[in-house]
């Protein structure tokens, strides 16, 4: 099947990736023991569009399911968020990936994930059956190294959609480094390549110690990394450092939260990020508007939140050094009066 090239409608925002149904507990304890679950969605690339969504900009999310139920439902739930589906294509010979999950947090070794993905619809996505118009006609495509991962045929689309050419979108990329995805060791070269053929990166600092044995903290990675316009050095609970060309690097300090599940926190600080560079804020305001995104993600359970409303987070991104570090942020504090939560900060 060839891939369709027709015109599609501009949009600020294209994300590609494979998005699976979840399985959510219900209740805590070991995959054997749970009797029941809850259905959900989880992608890294359709959660960015989702969360781009809500705050107000155009997206489109372009995959692949399978012509089941899951399929239906993915497309179903992500376009109900405003995000535009019509370029995701069904695959009548592959399921849609889905995957299973214990109720505990990710970052603990009691945390279960049994993934059924091998196989699926997204994971031989390629130049020729996915529409290649509909991922370039935004002014960002978004990216992640999962998608690479998945197989041959999706590295050679990621190539194919990051090779320089005329009047390509700016190009976002999560490194989001998955050992157990890759089957060979090439992995950590392949994501360093496609890293450095891109706008925009993203990547912890723990992830680049992983993924390439990159010590000294974030000027070592800008220096095993000088190709981006722009990267972003995740580092943790402590915040994230931007470097851009010509201009000198910017550290921003994360939020204090309340943290309820860590879920998608990556994915809305990514979205939040772009979401300020759309708008051509300074460097400063869009770490900042990262660390709001995941700050909804992380005071919320599943893995996609609504992020705060457009002068909400430009309130509080507005914020002096001394204020921004005195905000304490819990469950439902997007909904909150900005003007309540400086007055309650400590």
């Amino acid at each position: 099947m060839c891939a369709r090239t027709v015109p599609h409608e501009p949009v600020d925002v294209v994300t590609l990736g494979e998005s699976m149904v979840t399985f959510l507990p219900s209740r805590p304890g070991r995959l054997a023991d749970v009797p029941s679950f809850d259905r959900a969605i989880g992608g890294a690339e359709s959660n960015v569009a989702c969360v781009l969504a809500a705050a107000g900009h155009s997206a489109r999310w372009v995959s692949r399911v399978g012509a089941d139920g899951f399929g239906q439902y993915l497309v179903e739930r992500i376009a109900g968020y405003g995000v535009d589906t019509s370029a995701v294509g069904t695959d009548a010979l592959r399921p849609t990936g889905i995957y299973f999950r214990t109720a505990g947090d990710r970052g603990t070794g009691a945390h279960e994930v049994a993934y059924y993905r091998t196989g699926s619809a997204a994971s031989v996505m390629s130049a020729g059956n996915v529409d290649l118009g509909a991922a370039r006609a935004g002014r960002v495509l978004h990216l992640s190294g999962i998608t690479a991962a998945l197989s041959p045929e999706c590295r050679e689309l990621m190539h194919a959609l990051t090779a320089p050419r005329a009047g390509r979108p700016l190009l976002s990329f999560d490194v989001n480094h998955r050992p157990g995805l890759w089957r060979t060791a090439e992995g950590p070269l392949v994501l360093l390549d496609l890293a450095r053929r891109v706008d925009v990166v993203f990547v912890g600092e723990d992830e680049a110690e992983q993924a390439w044995g990159i010590k000294g903290g974030p000027e070592a990675v800008r220096a095993a990394l000088p190709e981006p316009d722009v990267l972003v050095v995740k580092q943790g609970a402590r915040g994230a450092t931007a470097f851009a060309s010509h201009r000198p690097h910017v550290f921003e300090p994360a939020l204090r939260v309340e943290v309820v599940a860590t879920t998608g926190a990556g994915d809305a600080f990514a979205a939040g990020f772009l979401s300020a560079t759309l708008r051509g804020l300074p460097l400063s305001v869009r770490l900042r508007h990262g660390h709001l995104f995941a700050a909804a993600a992380l005071t919320t359970p599943g893995d996609l939140a609504p992020p705060p409303a457009r002068d909400h987070a430009d309130r509080l991104s507005a914020l002096g050094g001394a204020a921004w570090g005195r905000l304490r942020l819990g469950p439902g504090w997007t909904q909150a009066d900005v003007a309540e939560q400086e007055a309650n900060t400590p």
